[in-house]
């Protein structure tokens, strides 16, 4: 028996998209075992901002 994953996008603003991120985690059947987040720095302020997160489900 093989282990199947699968990497979800999820797009976000981490000031606004806390609930919507909380319903995305409660609706995946399967078990979260990573949770990546895309790290960019602004070019401006030279500050760090998590654009998408990539979750990855191992599925049954």
């Amino acid at each position: 028996m093989s282990t199947k994953y699968r990497v979800h996008r999820f797009d976000l603003r981490m000031t606004a998209d806390q609930s919507t991120l909380e319903q995305f985690l409660n609706s995946i059947e399967g078990e979260i075992t990573a949770i990546i987040p895309n790290v960019a720095v602004t070019p401006f302020i030279l500050t760090a901002k998590v654009n998408f997160l990539l979750i990855v489900e191992k599925v049954r």
